[in-house]
């Protein structure tokens, strides 16, 4: 074992330190900074090495984050970057958006042990943006041609992921995404606090240089057909995220100034990208000066909140059913957020938004925990007679996302549909309903992890080049 490592007695935990408050409300600019070589080798050493290394246990990628940490303290950063990126298309995305705290991070022995958690969040990022800075990034490298091209429906990780995995196997790669910019959330679901807009580009910019061809502002099912793209490619990857905002159906939900969070942060996301956006120059998505609330409790309540203090919300507070211990999203995010003036409204459940021709104001009561059943969260029941008002002229929703029903968008009745409406996919490989269809990501499994769609996408990519070889074969021994 090399005297590099084991420092996690004497060596405290040391997160990246992140720009000081006052200055980070006022941009869009990331809250992080970036770790110096000595305090990334230092921090990498105070992994303990564990037989079983329940970090990479519970990462979706199945990282080899022991292995990368030793190489990073011993100074061999080009070797830790190569590590790391073997198992990971977006590692540096990985080290800015991934919740540590629940994964890598969250299973760390040595936070188990009481001595904190190694950041390997934080030096994950550290390894890649060496990497860009030095060149060490190679460019994709395509395989010999196979003859074959496959069609990706949606420019998000998942998509992206399969890209680049099928281009190395010698595929020609057409990728279909309804927007004018590829990325999916990552672009514009994402505010440029967590994930500035350069750091998806390049790697977008990556694809393109391999020759992965970009189909932007193209709708499956309006601009060309489903049946058109099964002709035109060997195989199919609906890799479309899921999108449709859930409703909270309380009286008032539908007067102006109530918003969807996407709906919200894509305008956002647009105007820092300095697009033209009318609905933000008018005030329509603009939280300059307005009491602002936000109903919801995960990560991208957190990511509203913070976006509307940026834009110079008069009060920001987010309304939440349960208490901080219960809530969905990222502790790291909670902190984030009431350091930067968010007010936190615990077991508040929204009644209705009041108004005459706008929001003006939410009705909410008092909620109590109560008995959890096996296997499921508390349930939760609002106290009888607590009824009271906030002031409210921005009310933001941000309640999760369902899949669209896309057997309709894509006048496809044939595309099987799980019970939760995404797509029905076989995890032994892939497949839908459809043969040469497959699906990955969120829209099979629902709103979840980039972490996961990047595996998601990685994989379904392995198992297409598995059904188009095995197609051909079939092909040559029939003639």
């Amino acid at each position: 074992m090399s005297q590099k490592m084991l420092h996690f007695i004497d060596r405290p935990r040391v997160p990246p330190e992140t720009r000081e408050v006052n200055e980070r409300r006022k941009d869009f600019r990331e809250v992080y900074l970036e770790f110096t070589e000595t305090r990334a080798a230092e921090q990498a050493s105070r992994c303990s090495q564990c037989g079983v290394p329940f970090c990479q246990v519970h990462c979706p990628l199945g990282n080899n984050i022991p292995d990368w940490l030793k190489t990073a303290a011993e100074g061999r950063l080009r070797e830790a970057y190569e590590i790391s990126q073997a198992t990971n298309a977006m590692p540096e995305i990985c080290g800015r958006i991934c919740p540590q705290d629940v994964l890598c991070e969250g299973s760390c022995v040595v936070e188990q042990s009481a001595h904190g958690t190694v950041t390997i969040g934080a030096v994950e990022r550290y390894l890649t943006e060496t990497a860009w800075e030095n060149g060490w990034v190679a460019p994709i490298k395509p395989g010999t041609s196979r003859g074959a091209s496959v069609g990706i429906i949606g420019a998000g990780p998942a998509g992206l992921t399969a890209a680049e995995v099928l281009r190395t196997r010698g595929y020609d790669v057409v990728i279909y995404d309804r927007y004018d910019r590829a990325g999916g959330l990552l672009t514009y679901g994402i505010p440029n606090f967590k994930l500035e807009a350069y750091v998806v580009d390049r790697r977008i910019k990556r694809l393109h240089d391999a020759d992965v061809a970009l189909q932007l502002n193209t709708e499956i099912g309006k601009d060309v057909s489903f049946a058109e793209l099964r002709t035109r490619h060997e195989a199919i990857l609906i890799g479309t995220g899921v999108y449709k905002s859930c409703e909270l159906s309380i009286p008032g939900s539908n007067l102006p100034g109530v918003l969807k969070a996407l709906d919200y942060l894509t305008v956002s996301n647009r105007k820092t990208y300095g697009d033209q956006v009318p609905e933000y120059d008018d005030g329509t998505m603009n939280a300059k000066g307005k009491h602002v609330v936000v109903i919801g409790g995960g990560d991208t309540a957190m990511d509203c909140v913070r976006t509307a203090i940026r834009q110079g919300a008069k009060e920001v507070t987010c309304l939440y059913r349960r208490d901080r211990a219960n809530m969905p999203g990222s502790q790291r995010e909670v902190s984030h957020a009431e350091e930067e003036g968010v007010s936190f409204d615990w077991l508040a459940g929204p009644v209705s938004i009041e108004g005459k021709e706008k929001a003006q104001a939410v009705i909410a009561h008092r909620m109590r925990l109560g008995a959890a059943l096996p296997g499921q969260r508390q349930r939760i029941e609002a106290i009888p007679d607590t009824d009271y008002s906030i002031d409210a002229d921005m009310v933001i929703m941000a309640l999760g996302f369902d899949a669209e029903n896309l057997p309709m968008m894509f006048h496809e009745p044939l595309l099987g549909l799980s019970r939760d409406g995404t797509i029905a996919a076989d995890p032994a490989n892939s497949m839908t309903s459809l043969s040469g269809v497959f699906a990955a990501g969120d829209i099979v499994r629902g709103a979840s992890l980039v972490v996961w769609a990047i595996r998601d996408g990685r994989e379904a990519a392995r198992h297409i080049d598995t059904y188009i070889t095995s197609q051909s074969s079939s092909q040559e021994v029939a003639s």
